[in-house]
């Protein structure tokens, strides 16, 4: 039976549905073809809706209407997302022209389009045209955006104003510079030095290591823009950091570092300034400059030195700038951009990396954003791409900070000019990271004598055909009559000719290695270098100490302490009052608290130390009801510093580097890095060789850093007992830190005080207590604080001297083990009792305290002289030690400690007993009741 019309539109929609989009367009395709059929066939709603595209028809026939919604229309907003999220794909980036371009994501069929709706008229969206437009002049402007030498990955950000902004930056100028010609005269003269500069290297250097930057050339005006355009916006220091290739160029065209002394470095005309040892290559080494921009703003540029670990010195640049930031009242972070320079091997292939990416947003270590730019030269040492990363690009790690990733082509200067321009207007905006990924090629092997051909022979063939890029481009302005052939060739001439002096000077006149490649700030002035009297006085009087203590114990009326903190709070208020005996946290508390009424600031990181790992600390204070926090010891008196305190990721390198790098920021500043127990810090081990232990005789760069790493047997297992106390002495020469294993809260509280107080700074190595946190005997009194400093050797007090017969030298937790043992020493009969047994502590194992241990080498003429450690032969302080009486006292110990093992400790609790008591047996004796 047939229907009537009414029956038919019964069957069709009695309003327009909002529902209708992109993702059911057959059913709009079905209903408009249905329309033109029988315009009756469906409801006067959708008869009034398509007779609105018959009134907006073009006057050709053929062209399609301009339907705002309609299934053409959709498709081609399709075509419009799909440029914006995967353009990149098809984008012109390899200068070598080896990568293949894929366009399948693009292609007009994949929309349900075609060639010949390529005049139809469209809406254009967003983007920055007539509407309507002509598809084809859509796809035209999509095309120029993202498909020529620059290639956009925003689509993964999360935040849409962000996408919006860039869609708003790049679109309206198809991501095509615009530059005057005055720009483009200032990139042809930054690509000409670079240039020249490693021609002249390459000439008179023949054979000597420089990792040349040739082939990526376009890499110094880009850093040069960088730096115009963060001095447009107020910025006032830039500090970067960047691993060997290309450093040199850097330092001379962008930092300014002059031809002289370069050249005295590659003559090594300054060696007897190293006649000692020390110094670095000058591929290594750092810098800093204070400049006027082209513009004529100041700015301030520091290269932080770096050792062949690539990526790790990139966390010590974000520190020192968090500090930079600090020291410049800079909340918003505007003043400081951290400018960090990668490899793409390095990049993805080093896991600080995603270590640093994790960092950016968390409280305690965002910088407002890293402007980071990856030297892409398609190649690592000899590795290829696909045996070095596993996604498309070697900045795909880089999405998981949201971090928007511009893709340029760099033989294209001026693309790579444009697109740092475009990375730090949007830092500045929205203090995000932003990364450059700059397609470039390495003329050269890894270094100007390896051989690359035996392993990429393709890649070298066609580079061994390309232009030099500074010569591509030269032409391109020439033949664009920007300048003449004549004043190019000038142009060379007199940065050879600047060349030319310097290295006739430098073999007569040399430049001393001993001029600071860092001027002092002012931040450094009034602190030396190495000093050997280390005596200082840590000591605090009583009413400062009642002020820290009574704010401590203090919190606000409307605060819910947790419950069981109460007991701990009051007795820390009044330690004063009570005059009682005090611990471990209360001790350190207290050297932070008088630091920060003395007006130090203290900064103190790591992993979860805000309560501590071992609940001693509560430094952090949650309130039990609305978990907002409290740091009491910002609440002592108005004009105090302040303390920081920040849990950390657990992460170990790239936060050791960042607070490294923070302590090189503000030496006044008290930084301090807590692992969770002792043996994390094996995570950070390049941190602590390259930088922490080597730093001040390699670059010239002191630290006060200190590190608390607790350390201790305890029956806990091989992971948890150890913080390596062996490798750390190992490091020890040329009075480069120094290295403690106290015993009591009074020793820490002074440890902590004198790093603000020497007037030089040296990193501290903490070996810091688990069990003696609570332990009854390992505490001090206010006297302690008061009446005196540090002790690097504690003496026996409790013995006669004359009546002493074995001195046993111990350090840290073992003590209080050996003391308890030696209380159960009462038979007369056996030669060993409490008043034969001597217990010397050597509270400070680095610098070694040769004169009080001669002292005390004196006082006990009739003694043997023992080493006991709880660590196994191989491992703790035994090796250092033994050395150390040998060479400095002619003097052979014998030492008592477990045997040689290949793990610092035993799984088993109760073989870890066995094992102590064999110990205490060995270097004591036996109980009595065992000799009975």
């Amino acid at each position: 039976m047939q229907q009537s019309n009414a029956d038919k539109s019964d069957l069709t929609p009695t309003t327009i549905d909002p529902a209708i989009n992109a993702w059911n367009t057959q059913f709009l395709d079905d209903l408009f073809m249905q329309w033109k059929a029988d315009s009756s066939s469906v409801t006067k709603q959708w008869q009034d809706f398509f007779q609105g595209f018959e009134l907006g028809a073009s006057l050709e026939e053929k062209q399609a209407p301009a339907l705002a919604g309609s299934a053409l229309q959709a498709r081609v907003d399709s075509l419009i997302s799909n440029y914006r999220m995967t353009g990149h794909y098809a984008a012109n980036l390899d200068p070598l022209g080896l990568q293949e371009i894929d366009r399948s994501a693009l292609e007009l069929h994949s929309f349900g389009l075609d060639k010949s709706q390529l005049e139809s008229l469209f809406d254009p969206g967003h983007l920055d045209l007539p509407r309507p437009s002509k598809l084809r002049d859509i796809i035209d402007c999509l095309e120029q955006t993202y498909c020529k030498h620059i290639g956009v990955e925003y689509s993964h950000i999360e935040n849409r104003e962000q996408r919006r902004w860039l869609q708003a930056e790049m679109e309206p100028i198809e991501n095509q510079p615009l530059f005057d010609e005055d720009m483009k005269c200032r990139i042809l003269r930054k690509l000409t030095e670079a240039t020249t500069l490693e021609h002249f290297c390459a000439t008179r250097y023949i054979g000597k290591k420089r990792f040349s930057l040739e082939g990526s050339e376009s890499l110094i005006p880009m850093m040069n823009e960088l730096i115009n355009e963060a001095g447009e916006d107020g910025v006032e220091v830039v500090t970067i950091g960047m691993a060997h290739r290309g450093r040199i160029n850097v330092l001379v065209n962008i930092l300014r570092k002059s031809y002289d002394q370069l050249f005295t470095e590659f003559e090594e005309s300054w060696i007897e300034d190293f006649s000692g040892g020390g110094g670095d290559v000058k591929y290594h080494l750092g810098y800093n400059a204070d400049i006027l921009t082209d513009t004529g703003k100041p700015m301030h540029i520091t290269l932080a030195p770096n050792p062949s670990h690539l990526e790790f010195g990139h966390s010590v640049v974000l520190g020192k700038a968090r500090s930079r930031q600090r020291t410049q009242c800079d909340e918003d972070r505007r003043l400081c951009i951290p400018l960090l320079i990668h490899g793409d091997a390095s990049f993805p292939g080093q896991g600080i990396v995603a270590e640093m990416f994790n960092m950016a947003h968390l409280d305690g270590y965002t910088v407002g954003g890293a402007v980071h730019i990856v030297v892409n030269n398609q190649i690592g040492f000899t590795t290829n791409p696909h045996d070095s990363y596993s996604g498309r690009y070697c900045t795909d790690i880089a999405k998981m900070a949201g971090a928007p990733i511009i893709h340029v082509n760099g033989n294209d200067p001026e693309a790579c000019v444009h697109a740092i321009q475009l990375g730090v207007r949007y830092r500045q905006k929205f203090h995000n990271d932003v990364v450059i990924d700059v397609w470039t090629y390495r003329k050269h092997g890894h270094n100007e004598s390896d051989e690359p051909r035996y392993t990429q022979p393709k890649m070298y063939k066609a580079i061994s055909k390309m232009q030099p890029i500074t010569d591509q481009y030269a032409d391109k302005l020439i033949n664009d009559g920007v300048l003449t052939k004549d004043v190019h060739e000038q142009m060379i001439e007199d940065v050879r000719s600047e060349l030319e002096a310097s290295q006739v000077r430098s073999k007569t006149q040399p430049i001393s290695s001993s001029v600071p490649p860092y001027q002092p700030s002012t931040a450094w002035e009034g602190l030396q270098g190495n000093v050997k009297d280390r005596s200082v006085d840590t000591t605090v009087s009583k009413e400062v100490l009642t002020k820290v203590a009574h704010a401590l114990g203090k919190v606000p009326d409307n605060f819910t302490v947790h419950p069981k903190l109460r007991k701990l709070l009051l007795a820390r208020k009044n330690i004063l009052e009570n005059n009682t005996p005090f611990d471990w946290g209360a001790g350190e508390l207290l050297s932070f608290g008088t630091l920060l009424e003395e007006g130090s600031p203290v900064r103190l990181t790591g992993q979860d130390v805000e309560r501590g790992t071992f609940s001693h600390r509560h430094a952090v204070l949650i309130d039990a009801e609305t978990s907002i926090p409290l740091l009491t010891l910002n609440h002592i008196s108005p004009d105090q510093a302040k303390l920081c305190v920040h849990n950390s990721p657990l992460t170990e390198s790239a936060c050791l580097g960042f607070e490294y790098g923070y302590s090189l920021g503000d030496p006044h500043m008290l930084v301090v890095w807590e692992a969770q127990f002792g043996d994390f810090v094996n995570g950070a081990q390049v941190i602590i060789d390259q930088f922490i232990s080597s730093a001040e005789i390699k670059w010239r760069r002191s630290s006060g850093l200190v590190m608390l790493l607790p350390h201790g047997y305890e029956g806990q297992g091989p992971e948890h007992s150890s913080a390596r106390l062996e490798r750390f002495l190992a490091l020890c020469a040329d009075r480069n830190m120094t290295v403690i294993n106290p015993t009591t809260p009074s020793q820490i509280f002074h440890a902590l005080r004198r790093q603000v107080k020497w007037s030089f700074r040296k990193p501290l190595v903490v070996m810091s207590p688990k069990s003696l946190l609570r332990h009854p005997q390992a505490v001090s009194t206010i006297a302690d604080l008061t009446d005196r400093s540090f002790l690097t050797v504690i003496d026996d007090t409790t013995t006669e001297k004359q009546k002493v017969n074995r001195v046993i030298f111990c350090s840290g937790k073992i003590y209080y083990d050996l003391l308890s043992h030696r209380e159960t020493m009462t038979n007369p009969e056996t030669p060993e009792t409490p008043e034969t047994i001597a217990f010397v502590r050597i509270e400070e194992l680095y610098p070694f305290p040769e004169h009080e241990l001669q002292t005390i080498l004196n006082a006990y003429a009739n003694a043997e002289f023992m080493w006991v450690q709880e660590e196994p032969e191989n491992m703790g302080a035994w090796r250092y030690i033994d050395a150390a009486f040998r060479d400095t006292f002619s003097m052979n110990l014998t030492r008592v400690c477990r045997r040689p093992s290949a793990s610092p400790a035993v799984a088993s609790h109760t073989m870890h007993k066995t094992e102590q008591h064999r110990i205490l047996i060995e270097a004591v004796g036996l109980p009595t009741e065992t000799q009975a």
